[in-house]
């Protein structure tokens, strides 16, 4: 089991009906780096089994799930919590996309404040009642014709921009292996084809050698090539001169069995 960020936004699901989107809900919790999960008068009672099996292993955040009656008390040792809607409400609250909304709950993290993020029912969303509570509402750009989005991909949305806030990079399995070559390995490898285009007679006519030679240049520079990127191109041209080699002593051998000069 992955390590939960030591301080991150609390999830609360007030009133949810489906064991699995609770479930679900705890699994991109898991996936991103968040493991406190409040319930508030879930609609079939707690604990549910089918929760656990949506959960496809990611147990820790509905092991350890806390149970509520109100908002008002999940919410009670919480400095700040953002209310999530996709439906208009006439309260004069900032109005934020996920992305501004993670990057000021990290900021508040920061700087020592508890935060959560409040997600209403499937079936209607949050009253405004619920909004009222909290200090912003944090929306999606999604398209008018169908506001309606799934708990627990309005869970994966705004865990996945609160991870972007934590760690930006791949991870690590997936970055390169291999530093980036320095100036003086990918000059090597200009050198090296460099004589060996010389050798083919690639340069023709030689007075446009130089822009020739500037052009490759450019191009493989492009490349960001790695230290091993370097290796393997020029074992590319060296096997590619060797064989130039070979045709050439075969040339060479064959006028010579027809006697030729």
């Amino acid at each position: 089991m992955a390590e939960a960020f030591p301080a991150a936004p609390v999830i609360i699901l007030n009133a949810p009906q489906l064991a699995e989107n609770i479930g679900a809900a705890a699994r991109v919790m898991a996936n991103f780096g968040l493991s406190e999960l409040r319930l508030v008068n879930p609609r079939d009672g707690w604990p549910q089994e089918r929760a656990w099996a949506s959960a496809s292993g990611a147990d820790w955040p509905l092991n350890a799930a806390r149970l509520f009656t109100s908002v008002e008390d999940a919410i009670a040792d919480l400095q700040r919590v953002y209310a999530t809607t996709a439906r208009p409400r006439e309260l004069q609250l900032p109005i934020l996309t996920p992305r501004v909304a993670m990057a000021r709950l990290a900021q508040a993290v920061g700087e020592g404040e508890r935060v959560g993020l409040l997600f209403g029912a499937e079936r209607a969303g949050l009253e405004t009642a619920d909004i009222a509570l909290c200090q912003a509402v944090v929306t999606l750009p999604i398209d008018m014709k169908f506001r309606s989005l799934n708990l627990a991909q309005a869970v994966a949305i705004n865990a996945y921009e609160w991870r972007l806030t934590q760690e930006e990079a791949a991870p690590p399995i997936f970055r390169e292996a291999f530093p980036p070559a320095d100036g003086a390995a990918v000059l090597g490898l200009f050198e090296h084809l460099e004589r060996e285009l010389d050798e083919a007679g690639f340069f023709h006519p030689p007075e446009k050698r130089p822009s020739m030679v500037q052009n490759l240049r450019s191009a493989l520079g492009k490349a960001h090539l790695s230290v091993q990127e370097v290796r393997t191109l020029r074992g590319v041209v060296t096997a590619l001169s060797r064989g130039r080699g070979r045709v050439l002593a075969k040339l060479a051998k064959q006028k010579a069995e027809r006697g030729e000069v």
